[in-house]
């Protein structure tokens, strides 16, 4: 099988690479240059899209023996990841790029290229796992070191694209990883994970927006203010705010049980950011939009048990899923309440270890005061 493989220039692609190559395909190395100005790349090789990163794929490359190139797609992933990032932010929600980069650039535009030249798959070092379907279909899985699990940015996969994926980590624990990398003489073996947003240069998300909204209307400052109105405090833009956030507020006047406050409501056209204990995060419903199927969707009009993991690396959830009658919405109720959900995020529903699809949070209803 021809197989192109997705190189970061981080440990667990080159190792993914190595061991397509092991099993017999004819890979071929790519590294996706994503900012179009080069220039913005981060500094430092923190392992994922900074120029280092690109000549430490290369490098992986040579030492595995297979042919490398670098595909151009700044414009795509501007417009499908970062523009959607500031977008969502705007609108007083919060987004996972990581998630959309997957769903837009990895399995999308980089797969259509892949399929085009005469590639069969592409093969990346997320840790997940594929298994054959009883309907002769394709699942994923989670991997077997949950710790390390990416099958929640992964959900946004349809059967198609899990057909022409392979997954070689999903079966090996982080540190196994590693351990193979220095044994194969690959120089990244040591290389410290990425855990940044890839096109924000210094980790400061924050101020990435304040530098790319500061001046875009409405996202203009405002008030901060409790459940009742009072005014506690002041900011500069709504865009640096998200549901559940507890630090950063600068509140100018302190509770009076004296315990801490979290956002609670965004509204970005005033910019008005309520915040309120804790206890009043606790969400019991979900409504989210745009379903994705891994593999045979849920009938319109169906419901399901199913468990909800509602952020990447988050807890997951015992609930029931329902499918509108359309098919294009999907409406949760938790067993048990979850904390601190905003809208923009993505709701991946799993029974068992196997990820049945996701869905964009649209709204909550939050357990009654």
């Amino acid at each position: 099988m021809k197989v192109v493989a997705a190189m970061s220039g981080g440990v667990d692609s080159a190792v993914a690479a190595a061991r397509a190559v092991e099993a017999g395909h004819d890979v071929t190395g790519i590294h996706l240059a994503l900012s179009r100005n080069p220039q913005s790349y981060r500094s430092g090789a923190r392992g994922c899209c900074t120029i280092e990163d690109s000549n430490d794929a290369r490098r992986a490359a040579d030492v595995i023996g297979i042919p490398f190139y670098v595909w151009d797609l700044s414009e795509r992933f501007h417009e499908d990841v970062v523009v959607d990032f500031m977008d969502t932010y705007a609108a007083g929600q919060t987004p996972n790029p990581c998630l959309r980069c997957n769903e837009k650039i990895k399995f999308a535009a980089v797969l259509d290229r892949a399929l085009a030249l005469g590639f069969d798959a592409v093969a990346t070092g997320h840790y997940a796992r594929l298994e054959p379907a009883a309907d002769g279909g394709v699942e994923l899985h989670r991997a077997v070191d949950h710790g390390k699990d990416q099958s929640y940015v992964l959900g946004v996969l349809d059967e198609r694209q899990l057909r022409h994926s392979l997954f070689p980590l999903g079966d090996t624990p982080k540190a196994d990883v590693r351990r193979e990398a220095a044994a194969r003489g690959l120089l990244v073996a040591d290389k410290p994970d990425s855990h940044d947003i890839c096109f924000v240069a210094d980790g400061d998300s924050a101020g990435w927006l304040r530098e790319k909204l500061g001046d875009r209307a409405p996202n203009h400052g405002g008030s901060i203010v409790d459940e009742t109105g009072e005014v506690l405090g002041e900011h500069e833009g709504t865009y640096g705010f998200t549901i559940g956030q507890r630090k950063g507020l600068r509140l100018g006047k302190p509770a009076a049980d004296g315990k801490p406050r979290f956002v609670l409501d965004i509204e970005p056209v005033s910019g008005t950011v309520t915040v309120g204990p804790r206890e009043r995060l606790a969400v019991e419903r979900i409504r989210a939009d745009r379903p994705r199927w891994c593999g045979t969707p849920l009938a319109p009009g169906s419901s399901a048990e199913v468990t909800v993991q509602l952020r990447a690396h988050g807890d997951e959830h015992r609930g029931e899923v329902r499918v509108d009658v359309a098919g294009d919405v999907v409406e949760i109720r938790l067993t048990d309440p979850a904390f601190g959900i905003a809208p923009g995020q993505a709701a991946v529903l799993y029974q068992g270890s196997r990820v049945v699809g996701s869905a964009t949070i649209t709204a909550t209803e939050r357990v009654p005061a």
